[in-house]
């Protein structure tokens, strides 16, 4: 686990191929523009920090903490988030790019995903009570066995979910939505 403790610091265009972030405790930091692409994050742990503009992309989670932190304008393509410590994992995504990112098992209710692209991520047996997909895209999103009870597809775009195998009771959803649900009766809509 990180060592180090930093606190109220403000990062900027920190690309980590030329300079690594120091393994450590990050609390209502900043991160703004920074390149973290493939970085080892295992055994950080970040709790009520901001990430804007950054690459995330394929970076090692193994065994790192988000706690209260909020994505805002990301990339964070292919990320296993299931390999985060899931001790108070609390994260929120808006305008990020999460394509091919995996949440499998993990609970993350109420988690808000703002105008984000989620295609191909994995929310297999995720507990997403409560969250919010608002003008987000999830063509080929996988659920299976989640747990979606009261979660706002009502803007969402491209959803593809079983009824019979999640669980969605009062979920929210447009009546534009409904083909979505539907799907997999291969049934024609006018």
């Amino acid at each position: 686990m990180a060592g180090n403790y930093i606190s109220d610091q403000q990062f900027k265009k920190q690309n980590s191929a030329i300079e690594p972030l120091e393994l450590a405790e990050y609390e209502n930091c900043t991160f703004t523009d920074c390149l973290f692409t493939n970085t080892d994050f295992s055994g950080f742990l970040f709790s009520d920090c901001t990430f804007i503009g950054c690459d995330l992309s394929m970076a090692n989670l193994a065994n790192s903490s988000f706690r209260e932190v909020k994505f805002k304008d990301c990339k964070l393509l292919g990320l296993h988030f299931e390999h985060c410590n899931p001790f108070l994992f609390e994260v929120s995504f808006s305008s990020c790019n999460l394509n091919l990112a995996s949440f499998f098992r993990l609970k993350m209710k109420k988690t808000a995903f703002q105008s984000c692209n989620l295609r191909e991520c994995d929310f297999t047996e995720c507990d997403l009570s409560m969250a919010n997909f608002n003008d987000s895209d999830l063509l080929d999103a996988t659920f299976d066995n989640t747990i979606l009870e009261k979660a706002d597809f009502r803007n969402a775009r491209y959803f593809q979910i079983d009824p019979e195998s999640n669980h969605i009771r009062k979920a929210k959803f447009s009546s534009d939505g409904l083909a979505g649900l539907l799907m997999k009766y291969d049934l024609e809509f006018d």
